[in-house]
């Protein structure tokens, strides 16, 4: 129980913290800045990761607990219960938002800039080059663990800070498929719920073949 309650937190953590940068940077017209946004969504990851890593993995994204399960790292019993902990974690994330922002339309949802196809493009992309982050320095050596919060929440920031303006650099299905329930913006969450969990599995093959 203790790793689903890790991974649920750090969930929450993970899509208050950056949709609600989102969120605020809308409501004061742009104090906090994209460069903001994609730094508070960068220190979220690696915090969590450093507090939850040794409970539960740190996981905090289906598409990363099913592509450990792929790789053969993750017991697959487990992803129904981990993927459930990440969604009501999400979920409450979205909720609490809502209640604090209820005038707020989007609540931090990830909605393309451009076509649909450019962002399931872009969202394969930059989801098989963070699990690739993921597997080789979690996998790795015991020096390369350590830094392992790090690579990861910095390679979190730098793609959000180049991608996110037009396909909001969700990479975790999860973060945005919460703020589109609780707003009701479900048009293009397909998107999010696809492509990172097939760019995950992908960068999964990739490592297989390399290791």
């Amino acid at each position: 129980m203790k790793k689903y309650v890790a991974e649920f937190i750090g969930t929450f953590a993970m899509v208050f913290c950056g949709t609600g940068a989102i969120i605020i940077n809308q409501q004061t017209g742009g104090a906090i800045t994209h460069l903001g946004i994609a730094i508070t969504f960068g220190l979220i990851v690696t915090a969590m990761i450093y507090t939850f890593g040794s409970t539960s993995g740190a996981h905090f994204n289906p598409a990363v607990t099913i592509a450990f399960a792929i790789s053969g790292l993750f017991n697959p019993k487990q992803i129904i219960p981990f993927v459930v902990a990440q969604i009501v974690g999400a979920l409450a994330a979205s909720c609490t938002l809502h209640f604090l922002f209820p005038e707020n339309i989007s609540l931090g949802a990830t909605i393309p800039a451009g076509s649909a196809a450019q962002s399931l493009v872009l969202e394969f992309i930059l989801t098989f080059f963070l699990m690739l982050v993921i597997l080789f320095t979690s996998q790795g050596s015991k020096e390369v663990g350590v830094m392992a919060g790090l690579a990861i929440g910095g390679t979190v920031l730098l793609e959000a800070l180049f991608a996110g303006p037009i396909c909001g650099a969700s990479m975790n299905p999860v973060r945005s498929l919460a703020p589109a329930i609780v707003s009701g913006n479900l048009t293009n969450v397909w998107i999010y719920l696809t492509a990172p969990i097939i760019g995950a599995a992908a960068a999964t093959a990739t490592w297989k073949m390399i290791k």
